[in-house]
């Protein structure tokens, strides 16, 4: 089965990775169509899902982890629909709202109301310990790991919207804009993330680091 039919079996059934497959949460994709839509309205939701093959989502969005060939998809679906600066913007707002819905519904309050108590650096370093024990749901068949030493760092090999992705500039907007959400909420009101290498500039693998 060619790439584009699995694509288009897939977007036929439940957005459920069958066993064995990466999986990566569905934030990837429902937050990016929340994106497009604020910017450009439903029919460029509907064309953007078209072209990559995924429009059964818009009539049932999933709610459960998904197989991250379809969060690619729909990536690669953005990127060629718009140019790079709309599409990073529209990446960019996807990880902001992945960001705020982490905070309303993931993140223990007695947890956040901790870290909101603590220094910079510590809140940081135990947000991070905290993500990387959850890595799974957003990293897909991606390697995450945090750096020691200051900044605080993290690192993300292999990851899958770099994949076979080659730009000029770091690719990773939904990434750092959802890890900006929690620094900024839970560590430090002016923290901001930034991506220091990326693979689809050609770097051996996406690194972040938070600063305030």
């Amino acid at each position: 089965m060619t790439a584009h039919a699995h694509l288009q079996h897939a977007a036929s059934a439940p957005r459920i990775a069958a066993p064995g497959v990466a999986r990566i949460g569905p934030n990837a994709l429902t937050r990016v169509a929340e994106a497009i839509a604020e910017r450009h309205g439903a029919d460029a939701v509907a064309a953007v899902h078209a072209a990559a093959g995924l429009t059964a989502l818009l009539h049932e969005p999933p709610t459960r982890m998904v197989d991250e060939n379809a969060v690619i998809a729909l990536h690669r679906a953005v990127r060629a629909r718009y140019p790079r600066d709309e599409a990073e913007a529209l990446f960019m707002r996807a990880g902001e709202l992945t960001g705020e819905y982490l905070l309303a519904a993931r993140i223990p309050r007695p947890f956040a109301a901790l870290l909101r108590h603590l220094p910079a650096t510590l809140a940081a370093r135990l947000l991070l310990v905290a993500v990387s024990r959850h890595a799974w749901t957003f990293a897909g068949s991606g390697d995450f790991r945090v750096l020691r030493g200051q900044p605080p760092s993290f690192e993300l090999a292999d990851c899958p919207l770099c994949r076979d992705l080659h730009t000029d500039t770091p690719a990773c907007a939904y990434y750092g804009a959802t890890f900006g959400v929690l620094f900024r909420a839970l560590v430090h009101p002016r923290s901001e993330i930034e991506e220091t290498a990326c693979r689809a500039r050609g770097d051996a693998l996406c690194r972040f680091t938070a600063r305030w």
